[in-house]
C-alpha cells in the first residue's frame, strides 16, 4: 500500500527512531558549485576541530588503517598518498556483516519511481501526479515507461550497493515480500499462504545475487504488502533458524534493509487497508529480529514518507536502526549506496604536519573506507577520524614518509579511471538536477496555460 496513505502513529505515542531525511529537491534549488562550497566549507570546519581537539579518552568507534603501516615509505608522482582501512562504531569491531536486502514487490511498486531506472532517455511518470488533459492515460496507469517503476529502481539499487561491498566481508541475501489477494473478498487469498519469499540466501558470491535480482523484476509486482512475512523470513535466514537456506554466522553483524513504498496491509482484512492487526504483527516481528541480533534499517519510498508511517518509524526503532524518508523513490538508487550498517556516517584524512585535510574519501557501508591525502616529501604525522551516526568520533594517527615516484603505466591507468568516474558522478548529478529543473518549468506552464486558458462562448 503507497506510502501516501500512511497510518499515523496514535495519539501521544512518540517516535524515537533514529532517521534520516533524504530529500533531494531542496538541494536542486541551488547550483551544484554552490552546494560543493558549502559541503567543503563544512568539512573544513570539522577538519579544523579535529586538528586543534586534544587528543580524547579511548572511544566505541574504531579505526583501523590497513595500508600504509605507520612509518612506512609511500611514493607517488603527485603529492598525495593513498590510504586504505575501516571503521566501526562498535565497540568490538565485527570482522563480518550478513545483510538481508528486504524488497518490496506488492502492486504499488509498479508506479513511476521519479528518475531514468532503464537508461532509455524516457523517465517514467505516474499520471495522477501530472498535470494533463484527461483521457490522456487510461485510468489505472500509474507509470508511462514501466522499465522506470518502483520495483525497478529498488532492483537497480540493490546492484549499485553490490558494487559499493567488499564479499569478503559481507555476505548479503535477498527477500522479497507482498501478499496474494482473493478478488473477490479483497482479503488474503489463503490461510497459509507465503507472503514473502527467499530470492538468494546468504552469500559472499554476488555473482549469484546479480543473476537473482533480475527475475525479481520479470515476476513483476503484485498483491498487497505483508512487512512481518518479510522480517520474519529475513530473521529465519540471518539466526539460522528451522528452515532456512544460510548457515549462521554468530560474529557477523546482522542487518535488514527493509525496502518499502508503503504501510503494511496484510495478513489482516483487507488488502487495501492498513488495520491495526497488520502494524502490531510487523512490530511483533521487528522484536523477533531485535532478540536475534538483527537491527532494520528501513526505507519508505513515496509522496508519504515524511509523514514518517508509524509501522515503519517502529520496526526500526525497536531493532536500534534507522528510518529512512525517501520522497521521491527512484532516488534509494543514490541512498542506498550511502547507506552505513558500520554506523560511520564520514571519514576525513588530515594531515597534522602541514595542517591540510582530504575530501577525496570514499566510504563504503561497511565501514571500510579509502582515498588520498595532501602530503609533503619527507615525513608527515596523519590522523584518521570517522564519525559515527550518533556524533561520537574515533580516530587514529600514523606516519608517512613520502617521496615523490613516477606511476607505473598501469599505476596511471587505474588513477586515470578513477578520475573519469568521478566525473561520471558530478555528470550524472548534473544531469539529473537539469532534468527536474525541466520538468518544473514545464509543469508550471501548463499550470499558467490551463489558468489562461479562454472560457467558450455559449
Amino acid at each position: 500500500m503507497a506510502l501516501d496513505c500512511a497510518l499515523r502513529p496514535p495519539n501521544g505515542r512518540t517516535l524515537t527512531a533514529r532517521t534520516r531525511n533524504f530529500k533531494h529537491d531542496r538541494l536542486g534549488i541551488l547550483p551544484f558549485f554552490v552546494v560543493a562550497a558549502l559541503l567543503m566549507t563544512a568539512q573544513a570546519v570539522w577538519a579544523q576541530e579535529v586538528i586543534e581537539a586534544k587528543p580524547a579518552p579511548k572511544s566505541a568507534v574504531q579505526v583501523v588503517v590497513e595500508n600504509p603501516r605507520s612509518g612506512e615509505v609511500v611514493k607517488n608522482r603527485v603529492h598525495m598518498a593513498p590510504l586504505r582501512g575501516s571503521a566501526s562504531a562498535d565497540r568490538e569491531r565485527p570482522t563480518a556483516f550478513d545483510v538481508i536486502l528486504a524488497i518490496d514487490v506488492s502492486q504499488s511498486t509498479d508506479a513511476a519511481s521519479g528518475i531514468d531506472v532503464d537508461g532509455d532517455g524516457i523517465v517514467g511518470i505516474n499520471p495522477r501526479y501530472e498535470l494533463l488533459p484527461p483521457g490522456t492515460y487510461p485510468p489505472d496507469v500509474l507509470n508511462t515507461d514501466p522499465g522506470d517503476s518502483i520495483l525497478a529502481g529498488q532492483v537497480k539499487a540493490a546492484t549499485v550497493l553490490l558494487d559499493s561491498l567488499d564479499s569478503a566481508r559481507v555476505r548479503v541475501g535477498i527477500v522479497t515480500f507482498a501478499g496474494e489477494v482473493n478478488a473477490v473478498t479483497g482479503e488474503r487469498a489463503r490461510i497459509e499462504q507465503e507472503d514473502a519469499w527467499l530470492e538468494q540466501s546468504l552469500t559472499n558470491d554476488y555473482a549469484r545475487l546479480r543473476q537473482a535480482l533480475p527475475g525479481v523484476l520479470a515476476r513483476g509486482a503484485r498483491g498487497a504488502t505483508n512487512f512481518a512475512a518479510g522480517i520474519r523470513l529475513a530473521v529465519v535466514e540471518l539466526a539460522g533458524l528451522s528452515g532456512a537456506l544460510s548457515q549462521p554466522n554468530e560474529q557477523a553483524k546482522k542487518v535488514i534493509l527493509f525496502l518499502t513504498d508503503g504501510t503494511p496491509t496484510f495478513p489482516i482484512g483487507k488488502g487495501v487497508v492498513s488495520d491495526a492487526g497488520d502494524v502490531e504483527a510487523a512490530i511483533s516481528a521487528a522484536k523477533l529480529a531485535h532478540e536475534a541480533g538483527a537491527t532494520i534499517n528501513s526505507y519508505g519510498l513515496g509522496p508519504g514518507a515524511l509523514t514518517y508511517p508509524f509501522a515503519l518509524t517502529e520496526i526500526a526503532r525497536v531493532t536500534l536502526g534507522t528510518y529512512s524518508p525517501v520522497q521521491n523513490p527512484g532516488d534509494i538508487v543514490a541512498l542506498l549506496q550511502g547507506v552505513s550498517f558500520a554506523n560511520i556516517e564520514d571519514v576525513v584524512f588530515t594531515n597534522l604536519t602541514t595542517g591540510d585535510f582530504s575530501t577525496d574519501v570514499r566510504l563504503s557501508p561497511d565501514g571500510s573506507f579509502s582515498g588520498f591525502v595532501p602530503v609533503k616529501e619527507g615525513i608527515n604525522r596523519v590522523r584518521v577520524t570517522a564519525l559515527a551516526s550518533d556524533g561520537t568520533r574515533g580516530s587514529v594517527e600514523l606516519e608517512i614518509d613520502f617521496a615523490v615516484a613516477e606511476l607505473s603505466d598501469r599505476e596511471l591507468a587505474l588513477e586515470l579511471e578513477r578520475v573519469r568516474q568521478r566525473n561520471k558522478e558530478l555528470q550524472l548529478l548534473l544531469e539529473r538536477q537539469r532534468i527536474e529543473q525541466f520538468r518544473k518549468h514545464e509543469k508550471q506552464r501548463k499550470e499558467l496555460e490551463i489558468r489562461t486558458e479562454p472560457e467558450s462562448a455559449d
